[in-house]
């Protein structure tokens, strides 16, 4: 179905509205855009009236979108590794924010952003290396902000000032500096729960639950707000590799399920 022109400017508002500022040009049933700040390029269509198609370049970003709109196999552009669509204008802005987010640190663009922004610095100090190390931990905050839309992963606190990155395997831990950067190995925290989770006091099963140590008593979760169940949504297996690490290795011995 060929592009009607309320269509083109419904589609090349979304694109630029939600952080695809390059025009990579059109032909009569696709408009291509990709972005300044992401590497995701993007194929914008329109099915008839109110239905519209996003395909994508990065296979990983289409399937970290699970749940906004649905898969479909056709019509898909050459280079496309696939395409999503969804049926009204602010389902489609969601979808292209989300992905614009996702593909800012899906995979290792973290590295990429922090190798960028270190190039050239000393290393020689400890006082240069402490240098080096707080600006991956501000590109490391950055990824975990977009990847959960700046909120707790758990409690779904949206004060960003208040939120912590937290490492799954801490910094000092980790091998290189892709572990370190791996948006998978962290979770965005309320800080009460980043403190907890990095002493050991609580860790993440696989499908999400928040296990507490029973080295907190009741008075304590009561105090932490730990007495009802928490789970932290939207895990993948990326990061239950990491969390899997976490309960052998950081989590307190004598654990208990918090309920």
């Amino acid at each position: 179905m060929l592009l009607t022109a309320v269509a083109r400017t419904r589609l090349e508002k979304a694109a630029v509205d939600n952080g695809f500022d390059l025009d990579l040009g059109a032909d009569e049933r696709w408009l291509r855009y990709g972005s300044t700040q992401a590497p995701l390029r993007l194929w914008l269509s329109a099915l008839g009236d109110g239905f519209f198609v996003v395909a994508m370049s990065q296979g990983n970003v289409l399937t970290a979108l699970d749940g906004l709109g649905a898969l479909i196999t056709s019509p898909i552009p050459q280079g496309a590794a696939g395409a999503r669509s969804v049926a009204d204008i602010p389902a489609l802005h969601h979808l292209l924010r989300r992905a614009f987010q996702l593909s800012r640190t899906l995979p290792n663009e973290l590295l990429h952003l922090f190798e960028a922004r270190v190039a050239g610095l000393p290393r020689a100090t400890e006082a240069e290396r402490l240098v080096v190390q707080r600006v991956g931990q501000d590109v490391f905050r950055e990824g975990l902000l977009n990847l959960w839309e700046g909120r707790c992963s758990v409690t779904g606190l949206a004060v960003t000032e208040l939120l912590r990155a937290s490492h799954i395997k801490p910094w000092a831990a980790c091998e290189t500096d892709a572990e370190r950067l791996d948006v998978f190995n962290g979770l965005l925290l309320a800080p009460h729960l980043d403190a907890a989770f990095d002493r050991g006091f609580i860790t993440v099963a696989d499908d999400g639950e928040v296990v507490v140590s029973g080295r907190l008593d009741g008075q304590a979760r009561a105090a932490l707000g730990l007495t009802g169940p928490l789970r932290v949504a939207r895990l993948t297996g990326e990061h239950r590799r990491y969390l899997s690490w976490h309960r052998k290795l950081v989590f307190a011995d004598r654990l208990v399920s918090a309920w």
